[in-house]
């Protein structure tokens, strides 16, 4: 016989989306509509592990950064890729085309592919990679993790190593181990939650300046994430836990611009004078994309000839930039029953790949030029 607290009028446990929660007796979840299993960290590491090989990359890489962001290393970090990631095959298409080019420049730049599966939005819309691989809003978000760290390894697999945006703080458990560079987003610079975090990163962060421009938000953050912090999060095998970290000394500010750009001479100077109040290091790295650029991608061109023109002239501070490049310039919508375009982003608009070359080219001879002086 059926208890009045077994039945589905009395009892709602959270499940299908169509499934009521209303009820007067339960004060907890009841805008929930479905919970589901989520592999643990442990189990999908150990289906896909990392050899040996790609852990050289990621480490080779963050030791090279670090060499630059602490001046040993006069080198050039650049990140560079898709604004996000939403089709393996062009995402290692680019791969196979920005790896000899970042051999071509080794001695110059540290290249880093942008690999970035998390997509903060400003309302609503596709939240990326993770969340829904299918593109189809089926938020199959267990078969995202599995294909983002396949793809991860098969990059640095490369011999190239992979760059992202940390957004969801328990998404690093899954992917973390293969990040060469970090970056938190200037929604989320000012997160206490995303400092805890960074300070416990094994790999170099970058706080990108607040939306509207601000800078002290991001050297607040590089004050925080550099000290140890005490957190609650999840640990590898999937359990609740107190995270004790030591602190991140590998931490830098990201100028993206904001209610006007901040790449130019006077915008470094300015930033770097806030980092210096702050006793912190004076450097930067420049995005070329976002608020820089306007959301248009081609004028990424023109900020990194600015920023070369910097470099060339001997400034020190410009430890690197950022590029939204894809095989294809532009973005594109998603619209049902129309195939996407291969190679062509569907959140911001991207260079292109043939504009891609030069500007690279263009910020290694800028390097070559501030060694010369």
């Amino acid at each position: 016989m059926t208890t009045p607290q077994d039945s589905k009028v009395h009892d709602h446990e959270a499940g299908p989306r169509d499934a009521a929660t209303q009820d007067s007796t339960r004060t907890d979840d009841t805008r929930i509509a479905a919970v589901r299993a989520l592999v643990s960290p442990a189990v999908l590491l150990d289906e896909l592990p990392a050899t040996d090989v790609v852990q050289a990359v990621v480490d080779g890489a963050r030791r090279a950064i670090g060499d630059v962001l602490h001046g040993r290393d006069d080198r050039l970090v650049a990140v560079v890729g898709p604004c996000s990631i939403h089709d393996y095959d062009a995402a290692m298409e680019y791969a196979r085309r920005l790896k000899p080019l970042a051999d071509e420049l080794a001695g110059e730049i540290v290249t880093v592919m942008r690999v970035y599966f998390e997509k903060p939005r400003t309302t609503v819309g596709w939240k990326g990679f993770v969340n829904d691989p299918r593109l189809d809003g089926s938020f199959r978000i267990n078969e995202g993790l599995r294909r983002a760290r396949e793809l991860l390894l098969d990059v640095s697999a490369l011999g190239l190593p992979a760059a992202t945006e940390f957004l969801d703080l328990l998404s690093p458990q899954y992917l973390a181990d293969l990040i060469a560079w970090g970056a938190i987003g200037a929604r989320t610079t000012e997160s206490q939650s995303h400092r805890q975090l960074a300070s416990g990163l094994s790999c170099p962060v970058g706080f990108k300046n607040g939306t509207d421009g601000g800078v002290q938000v991001a050297a607040d953050a590089l004050m925080a994430a550099s000290a140890p912090h005490s957190f609650m999060g999840m640990t590898k095998m999937g359990v609740a836990a107190i995270f004790e970290t030591r602190g991140n000394p590998d931490g830098h500010v990201i100028l993206r611009g904001g209610k006007v750009p901040n790449y130019d001479a006077d915008a470094v100077q300015a930033a770097c004078a806030v980092l210096r109040r702050a006793g912190l290091r004076e450097q930067v790295m420049v995005d070329c994309s976002h608020a820089n650029s306007a959301k248009q991608p081609r004028r990424q061109i023109e900020v990194a000839a600015d920023v070369g023109r910097q470099i060339a002239g001997g400034d020190g501070r410009i430890v690197g930039v950022m590029v939204e490049s894809h095989l294809h310039e532009g973005r594109q919508d998603q619209a049902p029953g129309c195939p996407l375009a291969h190679g062509v982003s569907i959140t911001d608009a991207c260079l292109g790949w043939d504009d891609t070359v030069p500007l690279l080219r263009g910020l290694a001879e800028a390097v070559r030029a501030r060694r010369a002086r």
